[in-house]
Parts: structure tokens; sequence; C-alpha cells
């Protein structure tokens, strides 16, 4: 645990460090304290690669091929399929819920609605948080627990509140119990990244494709609740089958598919 709130602390201080850092001298090279979108991206890119840099040579997070040498192609397709069939449910979820503060709606305006937004968003963020989330802070509370969901839901809501904006966390703490029990059954961090990626893909294109980004579902569907609750069950179809997909086929390098929620 004490290892944990460590890399906690790192994750944040990197973050502020970068933000602040990266404000100051755009203030200083263009004269003005405008927080604009080609800052934001910077500021993203360089706290994500930072990130990695850091708890990669200090060894924090393991790192071995022996995941991918075991040519786990089709449980990552199924990670990407889950992701698919996660959005509509996981919306739904949170329209239900009372209306939360989205207190970086701006800054992630301007990050989903710039090309150069989505490395920062769905290339770089993905590998960071796995890293820090999964492979440091989720690896060092399984160690130390003896019961592995309790470590899971733990991470995961880590993973919810240092996002720091309250419209996000639900989405966050249910996708953080997924990519939790991913790691958990494979000791690698790559599906959790595949997941992750698809999922920050998903988002990154809705938001460029609908016409109005901030966007219901009930808006999104012609104001039909019954189209709404179609398109949730239809979702559901697709979640389901991957997540039971998953729970076979997911595995520690060199081991055998085991169909339990208790391995």
């Amino acid at each position: 645990m004490k290892n944990a709130l460590i890399y906690l602390i790192v994750f944040i201080a990197i973050q502020c460090g970068v933000s602040i850092g990266v404000r100051e001298v755009w203030r200083m090279v263009t004269g003005s304290p405008d927080i604009t979108t080609m800052m934001l991206v910077v500021s993203m890119t360089l706290f994500s690669a930072i990130t990695i840099a850091i708890f990669l040579l200090a060894r924090w997070c393991e790192v071995a091929r022996s995941y991918v040498r075991s040519r786990p192609w089709t449980a990552l397709a199924w990670c990407v399929v889950a992701s698919v069939g996660a959005v509509i449910p996981s919306t739904w979820l949170q329209e239900q819920m009372p209306e939360l503060p989205n207190y970086l709606l701006d800054e992630f305006s301007m990050l989903m609605g710039d090309r150069w937004g989505y490395l920062a968003i769905g290339l770089l963020a993905p590998v960071a948080e796995e890293i820090v989330f999964r492979g440091a802070i989720l690896r060092s509370l399984l160690r130390g627990m003896r019961n592995h969901w309790v470590a899971i839901a733990i991470s995961a809501v880590i993973f919810a509140i240092i996002h720091g904006n309250p419209a996000q966390m639900p989405h966050a703490m249910l996708v953080g119990l997924l990519l939790g029990w991913m790691y958990y059954r494979t000791d690698s961090l790559v599906p959790g990244v595949a997941f992750h990626w698809a999922n920050n893909t998903i988002a990154y294109v809705l938001y460029n494709v609908l016409p109005a980004p901030d966007a219901t579902l009930i808006q999104i569907f012609g104001g039909s609740q019954t189209r709404v609750l179609m398109a949730v069950g239809f979702s559901l179809c697709i979640l389901v089958p991957a997540i039971i997909q998953l729970n076979l086929r997911l595995k520690k390098a060199g081991g055998s598919p085991t169909p339990t929620w208790k391995r």
C-alpha cells in the first residue's frame, strides 16, 4: 500500500509540474496567459511521455515480452470488442445518475476537437495510465492484499478520482474495474492498453462525428426512449459475450485459459 501511494504521488507531481511548467513557458513565449489547444496538447503529450519514461526507468512497472510472444491476438480482439460494447451501457448508466459537474469540459472539448489531441488522448494516455494504475499501483496492491477484488476495486476508485472530473468518474470507475481484472488475469499491460486505446479512440471519433458532442442518448436517438433501450440491449449483446470470451481466453503467459472469475 505504501508503494502504491508513492506511485500515485509521483504521478500527481509529474502532472502538476508539467502543467505549470508548460503554461509558464507558453506564457513567456506567446505573451498571453490564455489556454490554447496546442498548449494543452503539448502539456498532455509531455506529461504522458515523462510519466512513461520515469516509471519504466525506475522499474516501478514490470514490462516483458512474454505475453505478446504467446500470440494472444484473439483475446486482444475481444478487448476491443468489449470496449465497443461498453460505450452505450456505460453512458446510459451515467445518465441515470444525478448530473455531476463537468469542470474540465472546455479543456476536454479543445483536445477532442483537434487532430493532434488524438496523439495525447488516444495514443499516449492509454499507455501512461496503464503503466501507472495497473502496472505500478495495482501490482503493488495485489502483492499486499489477499483479496484481489479489493485491490482491483481500490485501484479503480483511484483511477476514477485522479481524472479530477466528477462527470467522468462513473465511467472511469467501471472501466477501471474491467482493466484491473484484465491485468490480474494476465500480469500484462497489453490487454488493458488495447481496451483503453479503443475506449479513448471511440470517444474521440464520436466527439467529432456527432452533431452535438455533449448530446445525451435520448437526443442522439431522436427523443425515443425505446430506441435508447434497444441500443443499450444491442450493446449488451456485444459486451456480455466479449467478457465471457475474455474470461475464457485471458491467461498469464505460458498458462492455460481458466474459465473462472477466481483465477
